[in-house]
């Protein structure tokens, strides 16, 4: 393969919208002067033009509520203009568009954020304590712009507007917020072996909207922090 077959097959391509996908596993972000960006750190694997990073301190309300759940989520704010690419240790990266709705995603799959967007950390209301450990505090952003997460494997998303949907907690990545959301308990806590707790305890979603789902049920991935 020579350069010009390579850069025709690995190279960049015009991007279409703010987040445009380069393969799957990488982020291309359209940077524009006073259009902030923040992405976990350490996610930054290349850049054209001119762009500055640096390091963004939360809340300490945040900082708070991430501690008491075990997960704290390290950002950059990255400013400029220029093109900027983003990946996370290979894993998958699926881009969404927010036009004045919300989602809530896990914090160890945050992976970008436009910066107008609207932030809040907090525990998901009515199961925290039944999922101790299983990162059940998340990260809702809401109104005009782009989110970029992550998911271990091609995710499945799915719809719960039509029947309820249950979900293993440890593969649960991110849902549009305004679902209605329950535990639920389909077996006896002992009468598994060898697998987590997912079989028995689930989160459950019903109403208009979607659950992201990796194939991954690794709650490790939860507790791991970029430097």
């Amino acid at each position: 393969m020579d350069q010009q077959q390579m850069l025709a097959t690995y190279g960049q391509q015009a991007p279409t919208a703010r987040m445009s996908p380069h393969g799957n596993k990488i982020c291309r972000v359209s940077m524009q002067q006073g259009y902030d960006l923040f992405a976990k750190q350490g996610s930054m694997i290349a850049y054209n033009g001119f762009i500055t990073f640096s390091p963004y301190r939360e809340s300490r309300g945040n900082r708070i509520r991430g501690r008491a759940a075990g997960e704290q989520l390290a950002l950059m704010q990255c400013s400029g203009q220029g093109d900027l690419f983003l990946a996370d240790y290979g894993a998958d990266v699926v881009m969404l568009q927010l036009q004045g709705n919300g989602i809530s995603v896990n914090g160890a799959n945050i992976l970008a954020f436009d910066s107008q967007l609207t932030k809040s950390i907090g525990f998901v209301s009515g199961i925290a304590n039944k999922f101790s450990g299983n990162g059940m505090t998340n990260i809702e952003l809401s109104g005009n712009g782009w989110v970029a997460i992550t998911t271990r494997g091609t995710p499945v998303v799915l719809d719960p507007s039509q029947q309820e949907t249950c979900v293993d907690p440890d593969a649960l990545v991110a849902w549009s917020t305004g679902l209605r959301i329950k535990s639920k308990r389909s077996a006896r806590m002992g009468a598994l072996v060898g697998r987590g707790t997912g079989e028995a305890m689930q989160v459950a979603f019903s109403g208009a909207g979607f659950v992201v789902v990796q194939p991954s049920e690794d709650s490790t991935d939860r507790f791991h922090i970029r430097g």
